[in-house]
Order: structure tokens, then C-alpha cells, then sequence
């Protein structure tokens, strides 16, 4: 395990590191975003409205090619985006950069409204019809077809990293957040609710994209309310307290400083690069998953789709990831602790002891008395637990020892009192999904008790569908890789990968994530610049057909 977290600490800093330079990704996400916008004649605020009009069905022809009406392919899209990224991610965002990062998740929606505009518009315009009548698309197609045949290997780099991402970033990320969230409110072991949700998955990804359309059409917009009423009804009771937020966010993006406890490092390129990264996750712009949904939209103008596209962003970070952003600043639960179980078998719950114990000084156990640990402490996301506690109320201090294997970094510790003890209670500092349920919690108590209920809920319809979702992106990668024969096996594996995703470590799993993230993200922005041409000669005819 130790190997492991090595390696993928090493990649996720290959790809995102922030100490000396500026990340290669970053330069390539914002480059092209900058560069796309000013091409395109700032698409995504000219044609805004157009968009509206298309998703709304006005255009709709049911005897158009495709699988899924204009409204159908952005629920699906949406399902994916919209989620975990607006729960947990803002969070950890918050969490790692500072609240400034929510000012550079907003860069990245609104240049990645153009980016999703163009990456949209190629799918469907170099989309193939399959045997079955089906049709496939996504940058796998428009690089292969686009560029031709001497840049396949691009073509078929971005499918293997979409495979892999699939199965973390879509899929292991949101079991994971929702077996987080689950646990930390209901106390619901991680394996149980991992089993549970990856089950209700399999159900829905067996009947393919059809399907996947007709759930996600109904639940993302259930969702998108439920979540959007409760954290609009804490900005409205706090709503003198927006605009200072606001510019709290702002200043805190070019000055970032770090909090009590350790949130965000104050250092301006941590903070951007955070900000950067979780919005890249959030609205998916130029990572290239959105393209293989909009390429199953039933019409034949590929333009009309990509005006749908641009709106994802929007309704993804510029509203949504915002009311969560300021929701968890003006309740003030970013940068406190917080009273709540300490699962001592999650990989986040880290030992250190500072001096071993025992006879030949081989007891590497962390020693208790009265709450109190006396040779080392006990942490929770990096941070330390200043006082342990045997129950959830608080009233009863912890005496006694906690042991781990081989005490270290990321080591699992337990109680060495037995199986039926393996958690303690204290005030900790929250991260992801459990820190904006909190948050929620906070802000409606003065109104209604357990938000964070409501957030439990959010969480698990987002991370329902988001994983059903981006179980369509992989298996359409997968199809382009292998054929249909390998479509049952890859459905087989990413139903093990989400219980698999539900187990493991928050931080890990992240971690891990991010670096698909990456791998996706490269060979599908370089394709992209390359068609640039091909995108401004579509949208240039079609918007003059349509004399808009």
C-alpha cells in the first residue's frame, strides 16, 4: 500500500504540480479556453439564449439520427456533472485552497462554456451509426476522423484514459463520497453501502444508453432542485451576508491565506491550481466525456448541440458549485472542527506516535489517558484530534491505547480492545461531502433540524447517477477499443470498481482520479485545438442558415 501511494503521489504531481512552476495542464486547459473564446467570438455569451431555445425542444425532430432528444443528452451529461463535484469537490477545493479557489472554479466555466461548445459540436458532427443503429461519438471519433489515420494513437490514448477514468473518476470517486457521507451521518459501514448502491448501478448501466437517458432525464432535475432549494433557502437567510462573501472569495483568490487549521496554504498557485482542478472535475470541460453523451442527441445540426453544451458549465459551477461555495463560508464550517464518529478503520484516521512504547521499544500503539494522547497524536485529514472521546455525546473520555500494524503515513489504526470498538468520537475537521453537510446542517438550523440530511440525500442521488452516467462514457470508449464483445465484460468491471471505490480512502481515491482526470484531458484538448478550424467553419454556416 505504502508502494502504491508512492506511485500515485508521484503521478498526481507530474501532472498537477504546483511547487516551482505552472502545471502543463493548467497552461493547456486556460490557453485553450483563452484561445477558443476569442475565436469563436465569445460563443457562450452570444448564443446563451439559443441555447435555452434548443433544450427546451423546439427543435427537437424525432426522425433525426440519434438515440436521445437535446434534453435528454443534457440531463446525461448534466447527471455527470452535476454531483459530487458540486457537493464534496467544492469542499475539498475549499479545504486545500481556500475559499479564493472558488473564484478560479469560475474561470474555468466560463472558458470552458466555449471549450464544451466545441467539443460537443465535433461529436456529433463526426459521429459514426452503428450495426444496431446506435451511434457513437466523443474525441476518440472527431481526432480519428478529423485528423485522419496517422493520429490514431491519440485517438486511442484518450479512449484508455477514459476507460480508466470512468472507473475512478465517474465511478470509484462518488461511491466513495457517498459511502463518506453515509457513514459519517448514519454511521453505515462503507462495505454495505458500497454493496447497496453498486447494485442499484448494475440495474440501470444493463439497459444502455436508452435507459440511462430515461433515468437520468427524471432524476437530475429532482436532484438539481432538492439540492438548489435548500442552499438557496440558507442564502436567502443570510443574504447580507453574499456580496461580503463574495468578495471574501475574490480577494482571497489573488491574496490567499491560510486558515486556523490548516485550510488552503496560503500560497496563490496551491490555491489556483485547486480552484483549476476541482472545477475541471465539476463541469468537465475539454476533459472529453461530455462529447460521447451529446454524440447520442437526435439531430442533425451539429451546432445545436454544441449551444446545449455551453450551458453545463453555467448551471454546473457558475450556479450550483457557487451556492455551495457560499453556503460553507457564510455558516463559517470551513475552518472549525466539528463534533463527529472517527472511523478508525478509514484510511483517513492516520496514528503517529512519537515515541514507541514497551520493553525493547517495539510497541508502536498510541497511548490515551483522559482523551488525551501522550505520545502522539491521532488525525483526521492531516489534522490532529485534540481530545478523544468514547461516545458520540461527548461525555465520556477515552483511556487506553490505539494500535496500527506499522504505524505510518496512511496506516489503517484500530482499537486494540476488539472488533465491536472501532471508532472513537471527538471534534474534527470535515472534508468533502461530510464538511458541506455540515454546512447545510448549519445554515437551516435556525429553520429546520438535520439539513445535512438533505445533503445525505443529494449525495446519494448524484453519486447514483453520475456513476450511471459515465458508465455510457466508458462503455463507448471501451466499444471504440475492442467492439462489442468487450462492452458485457467492461459493465462487470465497473460495477466491482464502484464497491471497490466505496472501500478505499477519501484522499486516495481522489488522488487517483485526478490523475485519469489528466490522462483524459491532454489528448483530447490537443485534438481539439487542431479541429479549431473545423468548429468556426460549423458554427459560422449554421448560425447564418439560421439567421441568428
Amino acid at each position: 500500500m505504502e508502494l502504491f501511494e508512492n506511485i500515485v503521489n508521484t503521478l498526481n504531481e507530474l501532472i498537477w504540480a504546483t511547487p516551482s512552476f505552472f502545471p502543463f495542464i493548467i497552461v493547456l486547459l486556460l490557453g485553450y479556453g483563452i484561445f477558443i473564446t476569442i475565436k469563436l467570438g465569445f460563443v457562450q455569451v452570444r448564443r446563451f439564449t439559443h441555447g435555452l431555445r434548443v433544450v427546451t425542444g423546439y427543435y427537437d425532430d424525432p426522425n433525426d439520427d440519434g438515440d436521445v432528444n437535446h434534453f435528454q443528452a443534457l440531463s446525461t451529461a448534466l447527471s455527470a456533472t452535476v454531483g459530487i463535484g458540486n457537493i464534496a469537490g467544492v469542499a475539498l477545493a475549499i479545504h486545500y485552497g481556500g475559499p479564493g479557489a472558488l473564484f478560479w472554479m469560475w474561470v474555468t466555466a466560463i472558458l470552458g462554456m466555449a471549450v464544451k461548445y466545441t467539443e460537443c459540436t465535433l461529436a456529433v458532427h463526426f459521429r459514426t451509426k452503428n450495426n444496431d443503429g446506435t451511434v457513437s461519438g466523443g474525441p476518440m471519433y472527431y481526432i480519428e476522423r478529423g485528423l485522419g489515420a496517422r493520429w490514431k494513437w491519440l485517438a486511442v490514448t484518450f479512449a484508455v484514459a477514459a476507460v480508466i477514468c470512468s472507473f475512478l473518476t465517474g465511478n470509484a470517486v462518488q461511491a466513495n463520497s457517498v459511502a463518506d457521507t453515509v457513514n459519517t451521518i448514519f454511521n453505515v459501514p462503507y462495505a454495505i453501502t458500497g454493496l447497496i448502491t453498486a447494485s442499484i448501478v448494475a440495474v440501470v448501466i444493463i439497459g444502455g444508453i436508452k435507459r440511462i437517458g430515461a433515468v437520468t432525464a427524471r432524476l437530475t432535475p429532482l436532484m438539481a432542485i432538492l439540492y438548489v432549494f435548500g442552499a438557496l433557502v440558507i442564502l436567502l437567510m443570510n443574504y447580507d451576508q453574499i456580496l461580503p462573501s463574495l468578495g471574501f472569495i475574490v480577494s482571497s483568490a489573488f491574496s490567499p491565506e491560510a486558515g486556523a487549521y490548516g485550510i488552503g496554504s496560503g500560497a496563490i498557485m496551491t490555491t489556483l491550481v485547486w480552484g483549476i482542478r476541482r472545477g475541471l472535475f465539476s463541469n468537465e470541460a475539454g476533459q472529453g466525456s461530455a462529447p460521447i453523451a451529446h454524440a447520442a442527441a437526435k439531430t442533425d445540426e451539429p451546432v445545436r448541440e454544441g449551444v446545449v453544451a455551453l450551458l453545463e458549465p453555467f448551471i454546473d459551477t457558475l450556479v450550483i458549485c457557487t451556492m455551495t461555495g457560499l453556503v460553507i463560508i457564510i455558516t463559517g464550517v470551513w475552518d472549525v472542527k466539528h463534533p463527529s464518529a472517527i472511523a478508525l478503520n478509514s484510511a483517513d484516521t492516520v496514528v503517529v506516535v512519537d515515541e514507541p512504547f514497551g520493553v525493547n521499544g517495539d510497541d508502536t500503539s498510541l497511548y490515551v489517558e483522559n482523551g488525551i494522547a501522550i505520545n502522539g497524536q491521532l488525525t483526521r485529514f492531516g489534522v490532529s484530534v485534540d481530545t478523544i472521546y468514547v461516545n458520540t455525546d461527548q461525555t465520556e473520555l477515552f483511556t487506553g491505547r490505539i494500535s496500527a500494524p506499522n504505524i505510518g503515513d496512511g496506516q489503517i489504526a484500530y482499537l486494540a480492545t476488539g472488533p465491536e470498538s472501532r471508532q472513537v468520537f471527538g471534534n474534527v475537521i470535515e472534508n468533502g461531502a461530510s464538511l458541506t453537510s455540515y454546512a447545510f446542517d448549519q445554515g437551516l438550523a435556525p429553520l429546520i433540524p438535520g439539513g445535512r440530511y438533505l445533503v445525505t440525500i443529494c449525495v446519494i442521488l448524484f453519486g447514483i447517477s453520475t456513476s450511471i452516467s459515465w458508465s455510457y462514457y466508458g462503455e463507448r470508449s471501451i466499444h471504440y477499443l475492442f467492439g462489442d464483445g468487450s462492452v458485457l465484460y467492461y459493465r462487470v468491471v465497473y460495477v466491482i470498481m464502484h464497491f471497490i471505490g466505496a472501500i478505499l480512502s477519501l484522499t486516495m481515491v481522489w488522488a487517483i482520479g485526478d490523475i485519469a482526470l489528466g490522462a483524459m484531458t491532454i489528448p483530447n484538448i490537443i485534438g481539439l485545438f487542431f479541429l479549431s478550424g473545423v468548429v468556426s467553419k460549423l458554427s459560422v454556416d449554421y448560425f447564418k442558415r439560421m439567421k441568428l
